[in-house]
């Protein structure tokens, strides 16, 4: 609460000005009366408040005690400072009136104070025009609307626009406001801006600001930020392609159409007939957007737009532009289907055209392996396993993912060739078992079984076959075993499958895991079999006994050695150069250190059972070894 003196009054310049007294809507006033302080304590003091010249006694004070009057102050009047002050409890905008203060001993005197109330309003709400202003209205149209409510007294508006204050100018901007009283006596303003736009105005932001005085001082609070919709008409029309750069067979292009006008005209995009030279409507699914997905190299050409604004029925045509979808076509490998004798040479020629420079590579297509980077491959000396696929790749360097391949199959001619010549099987009687056999070569093969059951087959690629056979596992199966027989006009191949029974008191790991399962097949880098070599390859079943051979020789090694060094250290072990020595063991003994060590491993298998000297056992050797501890 701040106290104010204010100027005198016309037509009361015989009468001091009262004392200003200033507080927000809801607080306290404090009225203090100033004949305390003129004639000390007063006995006799009647308080009235005055509104439109009318006094009304709202509070009497008699021997420092007060006592309201009935009436709208009745309940929010109380006595303060021994009495010397009046206390008025929550503050409303009808209170601001007069009060005065009269004492009628010794003397009749009076004190009038002049009650201010202030309220700040609501924080301003702010509405643009949503319809829009055309720019050539020949009068100022409705901009945005401004409404500050619960204010007291009526704050004042101020409308900007890109933060500059407008004014009122004739025929170009006009403010209108106006106010409502409230039941609670606060206000609400209302502020209407009214101005002709022009195309620059856009992108204009436009806010007001309501300023309003308080005790404190004076304040200010702005609305948000609008913008209007601003209508004119198109100067210019252009197309747009995303995305940008370099385009590709495949990409998913968008040709636009944009103008400067607003609302945007009506659009329709053109492409010219390489043919006929003349522009050719193509059909859009949105206004001025033209969506090739994917785009392929007939899409590649001249490309218009043309705007109409409906309003002034004027078409507008943008500038030709050049669309290039960059392309590769189909790949041709000649000879396309190459058939070549083993030992002779084959030339493979690759063609494609493109938009751009190309380049070429080939690659072995089981591998992936890059064989000759240019459009030219030279294969010599052929032998059997060069026969396959072969895939060459036209690609543009510059646009990455623009590439076109094509797969070639080369054959060599020759008799089938078995993927394995020998295996063993370990089965259960009575389960029914899929036996495969895989075998390629040119002209490709056909497979045959010599008994009886369900075969199926697979192709695995132009020369290669793949057959599987589900049979039940019989004693006579047991005893013939299966033989899977493959034939072309150059000649034949067979392979053996021989079944043993599962042992389920003495199976081991390993060959449990084979026990009821297919035959597996090898790749062709592991085939070891033909008319002219073959070779037995490695059968799982096996590797339980070599690792069970193999722990067997290093326990008795290391007792062999304990033995020793424990004969060293008692001196029972002479050490020198003149020759070999006699270990001395009980006779009981000396025939028992015999390891008999049986395997049916390939000899870079038996790598593993290799002596201290690095002898190695013969290719051909797979008998039995033994190892004699005793000499």
């Amino acid at each position: 609460m701040q106290l104010f003196f204010a100027a005198s009054v016309p037509g009361e310049a015989e009468q001091p000005a009262p004392e200003l007294v200033e507080v927000e809507v809801g607080s306290t006033a404090l009225l203090k009366c100033s004949l305390f302080q003129s004639q000390g304590n007063l006995s006799h003091v009647d308080w009235f408040s005055v509104h439109k010249e009318k006094r009304v006694l709202i509070f009497r004070v008699r021997q420092g005690q007060g006592q309201s009057e009935p009436g709208e102050y009745q309940h929010r009047l109380s006595l303060q400072d021994r009495g010397a002050t009046l206390a008025l409890t929550q503050v409303t905008p009808h209170d601001e009136r007069i009060f005065l203060c009269q004492g009628k001993r010794p003397r009749s005197q009076e004190h009038r104070i002049q009650l201010r109330v202030y309220k700040a309003p609501e924080e301003p709400n702010i509405q643009a025009n949503a319809l829009g202003i055309p720019v050539n209205s020949k009068e100022p149209s409705e901009v945005a609307t401004c409404v500050g409510r619960n204010g007291y007294p009526i704050p004042q508006v101020i409308w900007y626009k890109n933060g500059r204050p407008l004014k009122e100018e004739k025929n170009r901007v006009h403010i209108q406001s106006s106010q409502t009283v409230e039941s609670s006596g606060l206000y609400t303003l209302q502020s209407i801006l009214k101005a002709q736009l022009v195309k620059e105005d856009k992108d204009a932001q436009f806010y007001c600001e309501l300023n309003y005085r308080l005790p404190s001082g004076n304040h200010m609070k702005e609305s948000r930020e609008v913008t209007v919709p601003v209508f004119y008409p198109t100067e210019k029309v252009w197309l747009e392609v995303e995305p940008v750069g370099m385009l590709k067979e495949g990409d998913r292009v968008e040709i636009r159409c944009l103008a400067d006008g607003n609302p945007p005209p009506h659009f329709s995009i053109s492409k010219q007939n390489p043919s006929t030279r003349e522009a050719e409507e193509e059909t859009t699914v949105d206004n001025g957007v033209l969506v090739l997905a994917p785009a392929r190299k007939e899409h590649s050409g001249l490309y218009e737009c043309q705007g109409l604004d409906l309003d002034t029925m004027i078409s507008l045509p943008s500038e030709a532009q050049e669309l290039l979808v960059n392309y590769v076509s189909d790949v041709q490998v000649s000879p396309a289907d190459p058939e070549r004798q083993e030992g002779s040479s084959l030339t493979l020629t690759c063609e494609a055209e493109s938009s751009q420079a190309l380049e070429f590579q080939w690659l072995r297509e089981e591998t992936g392996q890059v064989l000759e980077r240019g459009s030219v491959l030279q294969l010599h000396n052929l032998k059997r396993e060069a026969g396959g696929g072969y895939r060459c790749m036209a690609s543009v360097p510059s646009i990455p993912g623009l590439n076109r391949t094509q797969l070639v199959n080369v054959a060599v001619f020759g008799p089938p060739w078995m993927a394995f010549k020998e295996r063993k099987l370990w089965v259960k009687e009575s389960t029914v078992l899929n036996l495969s056999c895989e075998a390629s070569g040119h002209p490709r093969p056909t497979i045959s079984w010599n008994v009886n059951g369900t075969a199926s087959e697979q192709d695995r690629d132009p020369q290669r076959i793949l057959s599987t056979l589900s049979v039940l596992v019989t004693p006579e199966l047991l005893k013939t075993g299966v033989e899977c027989t493959a034939s072309n006009d150059l000649g034949k191949n067979t392979s053996v499958l021989f079944l043993e029974l599962v042992n389920l008191t003495t199976l081991t790991p390993d060959s449990s895991t084979t026990a009821g399962l297919s035959t597996s097949t090898a790749s062709p880098h592991t085939r070891a079999n033909s008319t002219s070599t073959e070779r037995k390859l490695p059968e799982s079943e096996s590797q339980g006994v070599v690792i069970v051979a193999v722990i067997v020789c290093i326990l008795v090694l290391a007792v062999l050695g304990a033995t020793l060094y424990f004969l060293y250290k008692k001196g029972k072990l002479p050490c020198g150069r003149s020759g070999k020595q006699e270990i001395t063991l009980p006779p009981s003994r000396k025939s028992e250190f015999v390891v008999e060590v049986k395997s049916d491993k390939l000899p870079e298998e038996m790598g593993l059972l290799q002596g201290s000297s690095g002898d190695k056992r013969a290719p051909g050797d797979q008998g039995e070894k033994y190892i004699d501890l005793r000499h």
